[in-house]
This record gives structure tokens, sequence and C-alpha cells, in this order.
């Protein structure tokens, strides 16, 4: 995977939700990232939890590209899930397109996600070896799968 470095930091806010941001103290540690079609800003939130006030916004409710992903321990190694919503109940646009799209940003949301928590994965190293396996979920079995995109290091 060829680096593209596209993150504009200047449009990615950061929220804490229980004050986790520099600790690894509990797993999972969740994140939120939805944006701005208007202003191309991101949001992250970080928390024990997924921002549930952010995404039951309507727009968000409709658009369902908002990102969902978790820090889990899996055994003994980091591993690092993201869930993309693709199709099934009522969005906006096809499967295939969703997917798309999903995959073309995919680089710029893991950026996003690795810069905005940087400073856990400054104190603890180990988290960038963190396999990603990002989750399309779909009713169209095409698109319904869990592909591998390297490591958190990448996305530094």
């Amino acid at each position: 995977m060829t680096s593209l470095k596209r993150l504009n930091t200047n449009k990615l806010y950061v929220a804490d939700l229980t004050g986790t941001i520099a600790g690894i103290d509990h797993l999972p540690r969740r994140y939120t990232l939805t944006h701005s079609d208007l202003t191309g800003d991101l949001f992250l939130t970080i928390g024990d939890d997924y921002d549930k006030k952010r995404i039951s916004k309507m727009y968000t409710r409709l658009m369902r590209d908002e990102i969902l992903a978790e820090l889990v321990k899996n055994e003994d190694r980091p591993e690092f899930r993201v869930y993309c919503h693709v199709s099934g109940g009522f969005v906006v646009g096809t499967a295939r397109w969703r997917y798309k799209i999903f995959q073309s940003e995919m680089q710029l949301v893991l950026e996003a996600i690795r810069y905005g928590d940087r400073t856990l994965f400054e104190e603890h190293p180990d988290l960038d070896n963190a396999q990603v396996l990002v989750h399309f979920k779909s009713t169209d079995n095409r698109y319904n799968k869990v592909e591998n995109w390297g490591t958190m290091l990448q996305y530094k």
C-alpha cells in the first residue's frame, strides 16, 4: 500500500469521552469518526464506548458513513478493528458504491485515528504493531467481508 499522506490535521477535531486519551488501562478503546460534507472537517471521539450521541443524529443515521473502530487485545497481541456499514437497512447508495468510497477513504480514516490518539501510540509503541482488520458489513455477500490493512505503523 502506497503512503499518500492526505490528513490535514487542522481539520481533525478530537474529543475524549471518558478521560482515556493518554492511557491504555481500559481495552477495548473505541473510536467514532464522522465528518462534515460541507467543510471536510473530521470529528474523532475516543472513549470506552462509541459516541452514540454523535451517530444518532438524523443525517448520520441516514448516511451511515460513520466509522466505528476499536483497539482490542486479541490473545496477547493488539488488534485494531474498523467497522463500515456498506448496506442493509435504509442507507444512501448501492453497496458497490459505498464499499468503493470506504476503501478509497480508509487510509485517511486510519491516519486520522492514529494521529488523533498519537499520545497513546507514543506511550505504547507496541500498539503500532496492531493488525488492522476492516470489517465491511453488507447484506450483499460480495461486500460483506474483512480485509487486512496492515498495521497501525503504516498510518503514522
